[in-house]
């Protein structure tokens, strides 16, 4: 079942957006080659704490960690390791913040040092998929519009789109109808109304789409152990157009 928000609901999603672009902004600074992701996961540990919110995904559905980290290869879910990350590396660092019971869902993928131009061109069209979504996420268009529009972009510059994993409902749970795939075909799917607040979670290989389950049955990765990288953001359906709750992404 599809729930419509109120404005204050809303209004109190974007307190936890608000947060949440915060953790992944001071991410930016703080990853680098030589820490690990388990460091990461205790830096957004501190920093939630600090800000008086909690992790909405530790302990979902048994999910062991605050943090889903996602090295390279590894699409989403990647457990935190206490294995240092190198120059070159690319880690996807997605959350779901609770404060005061609203939630918020934003991935963003990081660069570790240097990379090459095609793995910047990988993270480049990944971000620009995700606004090209969210661009189609207006009363009226259908679930499918979002999809078909990143899926043709993406396509045309030569990556691929996950089928295994896509956006959702969000709020008050962690995940609602509608589905949002990022692929698909326009005018079919949901009709988009004013008060829905869903994700845009675009998760892009550099190679083939398909993917693999690692033994822990949470961390997905490539197939070809190609790149894959995502960008994410949590928004809210207006008359007035899409309203983005978890900040910009600016790295």
């Amino acid at each position: 079942m599809i729930t419509l928000k109120s404005p204050r609901e809303i209004e109190a999603m974007a307190a936890s957006g608000k947060i949440l672009a915060g953790l992944h902004e001071s991410l930016r600074d703080f990853i680098r080659p030589g820490i690990s992701t388990m460091d990461i996961e205790l830096f957004a540990k501190d920093y939630l704490e600090k800000h008086d919110a909690k992790s909405e995904q530790l302990g979902y559905q048994g999910y062991p960690y605050l943090t889903c980290t996602s090295v390279n290869d590894e699409i989403c879910h990647g457990f935190p390791t206490h294995k240092k990350l190198k120059n070159g590396d690319i880690v996807t660092v997605d959350m779901v913040v609770n404060y005061r019971g609203a939630l918020s869902d934003s991935a963003w993928t990081y660069t570790v040092g240097d990379i090459d131009e095609q793995t910047q061109k990988l993270l480049d069209v990944t971000k620009a998929s995700l606004y090209i979504g969210i661009e189609q996420a207006v009363v009226g268009n259908r679930i499918g519009d979002i999809g078909a529009a990143i899926q043709e972009y993406v396509e045309a510059n030569g990556f691929s789109v996950v089928r295994d994993f896509c956006g959702h409902g969000i709020g008050p749970t962690l995940h609602e109808d509608p589905q949002v795939p990022h692929y698909g075909t326009h005018g079919t799917g949901t009709r988009l109304k004013s008060g829905m607040v869903i994700t845009i979670e675009p998760m892009i290989n550099a190679g083939g789409w398909q993917a693999t389950l690692d033994d822990n049955e949470w961390t997905a990765r490539t197939k070809d152990h190609s790149l894959s990288a995502q960008y994410e953001h949590t928004l809210a359906i207006t008359d007035d157009g899409p309203v983005i709750l978890t900040g910009q992404i600016d790295e």
